[in-house]
């Protein structure tokens, strides 16, 4: 398990060696809920390999995208959630193959007490979750659909380091928030502008 250097984030030797003592490690198949809404939160997650999906869900069951969970990111809703001992307010699903290292919520009080490098590694996700949290915000509120897919086709595939996504029209929609029929009409005039060549349940970019 690789803690050591991952993304943006650095584990010093003896915060590493700690994790990896508190934790236990887990790994989830692609599509995986790791978490749901109103779940009690017990332990906190570090992604080691693999990638996560957080969204948000209405009371109708759609869902809306929120952030993605890489490597040697957490997530910091479940810290606040699990330091608070609150229920989890966004559901969690493995985009890969996922390897987690999930720390107990009780041992994530005594991290912060005892290496300020982890508070730091705290404030620091919480930062980048807030700036991601007020992009949705931005695009929901000010970008059109069609920017809106096209943007998120372009960070998945990003994301997955492939130019194909193989994904349905209503995962699609249920991600975004919207209806399958306005992402079909929609990834067909992409198609129609050269940015899409489109595939059975596959979207590749030009």
């Amino acid at each position: 398990m690789e803690l050591t250097n991952v993304n943006e984030f650095k584990f010093s030797p003896q915060v590493r060696e700690k994790l990896l003592q508190y934790g236990f490690s887990k790994t989830f198949k692609e599509g995986d809920v790791i978490l749901n809404e109103n779940a009690y939160i017990k332990a906190i997650p570090i992604v080691t390999t693999g990638n996560i999906r957080v969204m948000r869900m209405d009371e109708d069951g759609r869902e809306i995208l929120l952030y993605y969970i890489k490597a040697g990111e957490s997530c910091i809703m479940s810290f606040l959630g699990g330091i608070h001992q609150d229920t989890s307010k966004v559901k969690a699903v493995a985009e890969e193959e996922t390897e987690i290292l999930f720390i107990p919520t009780d041992k994530v009080s005594l991290l912060i007490k005892e290496f300020p490098e982890w508070l730091d590694y705290i404030f620091r996700l919480y930062h980048k979750r807030f700036e991601e949290l007020l992009q949705v915000v931005n695009d929901v509120a000010f970008k059109k659909m069609d920017e809106r897919l096209f943007d998120y086709i372009k960070t998945k595939c990003a994301l997955t380091k492939s130019p194909t996504l193989f994904v349905t029209h209503e995962q699609l929609a249920n991600e975004l928030g919207t209806a399958r029929v306005v992402v079909s009409r929609l990834l067909k005039q992409m198609e129609h502008e050269g940015l899409v060549i489109l595939g059975r349940n596959k979207i590749s970019l030009v």
